[in-house]
């Protein structure tokens, strides 16, 4: 085999028969076998092009531009992309029997940035992305703990107007009258109510204070703001990507329709041979070249801009994922703060209610009865029989 190396696209592949003029890209070998039929090699990938015949352009041997590779094996490659890929929405995923060798970013956490990348549907059928729902979850959140400041609001209300009840109550002078231990077992019954009275006023005011407030306060008017940067800004992103899609698709046509122009110029060369015949298919051949060049400009700032979606999706969601634990451990926190507060009121109620305890063990019927008979008595001489 007689052998040719071609170190540079402008050097001459020359014969011991011909001298031919011909540019080969970097790193292709021409090789003529023991029938001379000429071959050419890929040294850096092995790939081997044969073709009967001359040809004019070796652009058809690079392998880095989609407008020059061979239709079958552009079809093949084509094929193998798109058995393991699949685009949804402009956004480009592993099909499912491929998706086996993705790692998750955070196994075993649950993590927001492993689980909402796809978009949904919601209930009335509109798409809604994957971000959208992490966004709708915090701002349910922002709702919730309004609601739950709401109904803390509703408790102390009831504290407030049970504590006027109760001192409103004890009050009243119903069974004023009362005397003796048990009158004064009674009196400090009614002194228990206002006791307790303050206690839930108290209640009131500390769940005001180190309950509702803070739930009023916490990520205040800014919070809706910031997630609206947010949605914009990953919004933003999605549209980037989505124009730079439809330029893939665009500059896929392109190229697309250059093949067919070129592999009609060639039918047309088999058929009839011309100077104007091989002057249209050299034109051809560089749109169709320079259509795959396009495709793959176009491929690359689609991937660029995917990346970069990519990476804010990841440093958003993580975020969000924060602001959700800080939610959950604040509430948590607060609601715990709450039952100390409702402990420690059973505790001074239940302090309110000792001296009545203790005035009640101390009730004596028949210490009662001296202490009333002493008051009251009206003789202790007791009736005689008359004498006649």
């Amino acid at each position: 085999i007689q052998t040719f190396d071609i170190s540079e696209k402008t050097s001459r592949l020359t014969t011991t028969t011909e001298i031919k003029s011909l540019s080969l890209p970097v790193g292709w070998k021409c090789y003529r076998s023991p029938e001379g039929q000429k071959y050419y090699v890929n040294i850096s990938t092995k790939a081997v092009w044969q073709r009967n015949g001359s040809f004019d352009d070796a652009s058809c041997l690079s392998p880095q531009s989609p407008g020059s590779t061979s239709p079958a094996r552009r079809q093949n490659k084509e094929k193998e992309i798109k058995e393991t890929k699949i685009t949804i929405n402009c956004v480009t995923f592993p099909v499912p029997a491929s998706a086996l060798e993705q790692q998750l970013l955070k196994p075993s956490e649950w993590s927001y940035c492993d689980y909402f990348w796809a978009d949904k549907k919601d209930p009335q059928g509109a798409t809604v992305s994957g971000f959208e729902v992490l966004l709708q979850k915090q701002l349910k959140g922002k709702q919730m703990q309004k609601e739950m400041a709401e109904f803390i609001r509703e408790r102390i209300k009831i504290e407030e107007e049970y504590a006027k009840n109760l001192s409103k109550l004890s009050m009243f002078p119903m069974a004023a009258q009362e005397e003796g231990t048990l009158g004064e077992a009674w009196a400090q019954l009614k002194k228990s109510l206002a006791d307790e009275a303050e206690v839930h006023l108290k209640f009131s005011s500390k769940l005001q204070s180190e309950v509702e407030k803070p739930l009023l306060t916490f990520r205040g008017d800014n919070f809706k703001k910031d997630m609206k940067k947010y949605d914009h800004h990953i919004a933003d992103l999605r549209k980037q990507q989505v124009s730079r899609y439809a330029a893939v698709e665009k500059a896929r046509k392109a190229l697309a329709d250059r093949q067919k122009d070129l592999e009609v110029k060639t039918q047309q060369l088999e058929i009839k041979l011309s100077n104007k015949t091989e002057e249209d298919i050299k034109k051809a051949r560089r749109k169709s070249t320079q259509a795959g060049d396009d495709l793959m400009r176009c491929v690359d700032l689609y991937n660029q801009a995917q990346s970069k979606w990519f990476e804010e999706m990841v440093t958003t969601s993580l975020e969000l994922e924060r602001l959700e634990v800080e939610r959950v451990e604040t509430i948590q926190q607060l609601l715990r703060q709450y039952t100390t507060l409702r402990h420690e009121t059973d505790m001074f109620n239940q302090s309110t209610l000792e001296p009545v305890d203790q005035l009640l063990q101390s009730v004596d019927p028949a210490k009662d009865r001296e202490l009333w008979v002493k008051e009251h008595k009206t003789g202790d001489l007791r009736p005689v029989d008359m004498d006649i």
